[in-house]
């Protein structure tokens, strides 16, 4: 069998093409009786014809009804009066309305074949190439080879060749039925796997590594979630290889990632690993944490724009920004990254060469992890793991106790006295603008007009729009002695703030679950009681109304999915390149695993 044609038509396989189902279907079967209202295909006789003013009237007969029928053909080219000469037969097809008395149809199709049902295809080529390519290639028989079992490749071959009863339960449905349906997702999520199983390229790694986690455990004062346990020991198996890993640890706000990094530099010790985080604050944070928790006997550096602690000749443990891109660093046959979406085009190019220095396959390359805290849905990850392994840390250390509330200007009043009680009580509060300055575009204040509002009613007042060069500075001071900061989005990922509770997000339905998520988790950081204040002009907004009843990141993704109808997950992580025409990532986890299962099974190695 040639696929040589399947290629000319813009498809990569088989399966893409039998999943490229009709977007509609003309019945070109003979009517056998008369429905008014209903689209007929009827075999009609001219009796007579009359010329009026931009159209032309035909009587016909029809062996449908002993009636004579009307046909109205508004704007009539020459050809037409050739066509409906009395005595000539013809195959036509139209809606069938009573006006008054008479039966008639306007401006019908004329058909030069009938008794099937016509499928009609999105696509580049001719419907007629596009019909014979699919009748010629999409055969039970064909598909089975492609790996599909005969259940699912009968249902998606009758979708291009629908019967009768296919046709009237299309029609019931509004659509594919639900084993359709599923049929075409399962042949889709199959394709993909398949497809992918060359794309991987597995390297030699520059060195095995079989550290222990012991000595740091044993230092915890808590014990680690199972889902942290479980990711430390794919971790562990995956860096004990002789093939460089390449994983991707996903983990909710609060999921205890921190943790999981540290592991994995024990589990590098003594060799040295190197961790790159988006900011300094960030960066910061992880190497006090380092040298908090991790065994004296591990050395510890840090290296951002702005300074440098700690020997990087001799260093273990190498934490730092982008600067670390640009200056000499040792071997260091682990590599991690927080938030590697977060990095700009020229740094992430940097990172790349780093990571995947020289191009030959038996060149060795370093153990690469990357950490995100923005949350996918299962399916999500299945589907990323067919070139980069993936583990979901879906539990947190503690259950975060944070109330979500819908406002708008009549709960102010309320949101002003919360925010006076949580001050006395010596807790901190953020409130998140979606500009800076004033805007004719947008209908809620900047923060530039807010920032007088807030100064005159409270002392402790910090402010950063995130371009100020000083915003380090100022997230430090408030951090310490501050009791309201205004701020917009870029406070979403990075500061630690121990003693802020409550959170207030002025127009909040401008902006994606993903970001609301992020943003919400930078309160009850350490199981304080939160609040999140969500402002806005539209309170019944279905998508936060959603969104004020979970807290957890992973279904919240499953949301902006469903709300938004894209893989986007508006941090711009998961920018997928991979459009599917049937799979939901929110919904078809089920559909998905079977099909990647079934690739594995069938010898294709799609994952390590």
């Amino acid at each position: 069998m040639s696929y040589e044609k399947l290629a000319k038509a813009g498809f990569a396989s088989l399966l893409e093409l039998a999943i490229h189902l009709p977007i509609s279907y003309r019945d070109n079967r003979l009517s056998t009786t008369l429905h008014v209202g209903e689209v007929h295909t009827f075999e009609a006789e001219v009796v007579s014809f009359s010329t009026l003013p931009k159209r032309l009237v035909v009587t016909v007969r029809t062996p449908i009804t002993h009636e004579p029928i009307e046909i109205t053909i508004f704007h009539p080219k020459p050809y037409h009066h050739a066509l409906y000469k009395p005595g000539v037969k013809h195959y036509l097809q139209g809606k069938i309305e009573r006006f008054g008395a008479k039966l008639q149809v306007v401006n019908p199709k004329k058909l030069s074949k009938v008794g099937e049902i016509v499928p009609h295809y999105q696509t580049k080529l001719r419907q007629d190439l596009h019909r014979r390519l699919v009748a010629s290639l999409v055969t039970v028989e064909n598909l089975m080879k492609e790996g599909l079992d005969e259940l699912r490749a009968t249902l998606i071959v009758r979708a291009h060749q629908p019967d009768d009863v296919w046709l009237r339960l299309y029609h019931r449905h509004g659509g594919l039925g639900p084993k359709t349906m599923e049929a075409v997702k399962f042949a889709e999520a199959f394709d993909y796997f398949k497809r992918l199983q060359g794309k991987r390229v597995d390297f030699p790694a520059m060195q095995r590594l079989t550290g222990s986690v012991e000595p740091f455990v044993k230092r915890l004062p808590f014990t680690l979630t199972e889902d942290q346990q479980h990711a430390i020991r794919e971790i562990a198996d995956d860096l004990q290889r002789e093939v460089a890993a390449r994983r991707m640890i996903v983990g909710d706000v609060g999921s205890g990632k921190t943790m999981v990094i540290l592991a994995s530099a024990m589990i590098a010790y003594p060799h040295t690993s190197i961790l790159m985080a988006p900011t300094s604050i960030l960066a910061r944070q992880l190497y006090e944490e380092a040298k908090k928790w991790l065994p004296e006997s591990v050395d510890i550096a840090l290296v951002t724009q702005s300074r440098e602690e700690g020997n990087i000749e001799d260093a273990h443990f190498i934490i730092g920004t982008h600067a670390l891109l640009y200056r000499e660093l040792p071997k260091a046959p682990l590599i991690m990254v927080d938030e590697q979406h977060r990095f700009g085009t020229e740094q992430r190019k940097r990172l790349e060469k780093l990571v995947l220095e020289g191009e030959s396959s038996t060149h060795a390359k370093p153990h690469f992890l990357q950490f995100s805290a923005t949350p996918i849905p299962r399916t999500q990850a299945m589907i990323d793991s067919a070139l980069i392994d993936v583990t979901l840390i879906e539990s947190t250390p503690f259950v975060k106790d944070i109330t979500t509330y819908i406002i708008d200007k009549h709960g102010f009043g309320h949101l002003l006295k919360h925010i006076e009680q949580e001050i006395e009580e010596g807790r901190q509060v953020l409130v998140v603008y979606p500009l800076v300055e004033e805007s004719e575009h947008i209908e809620y204040r900047s923060l530039e007009e807010s920032e007088g509002f807030w100064r005159e009613r409270f002392d402790g007042v910090y402010v950063t729009h995130g371009k100020d060069k000083l915003k380090d500075e100022v997230l430090q001071a408030f951090a310490k002695e501050g009791k309201i900061l205004l701020a917009t989005t870029v406070i979403e990922v990075g500061i630690s703030l121990p003693k802020l509770s409550t959170i207030v997000i002025v127009g909040a339905e401008r902006m994606g679950l993903a970001t609301l998520h992020q943003l919400r988790g930078r309160v009850s950081r350490n199981g304080l009681k939160g609040y999140c204040y969500l402002f806005t002009h539209d309170v019944k907004n279905p998508r936060l109304q959603a969104f004020a009843q979970t807290t957890n990141g992973f279904e919240i993704a499953r949301l902006d999915l469903k709300f938004r109808k894209s893989g986007d997950l508006l941090t711009g992580r998961v920018q997928s390149g991979k459009e599917f025409l049937w799979l939901d990532m929110g919904e078809d986890e089920e559909v998905v695993k079977e099909a990647k299962e079934r690739v594995l099974s069938m010898g294709h190695t799609t994952h390590r």
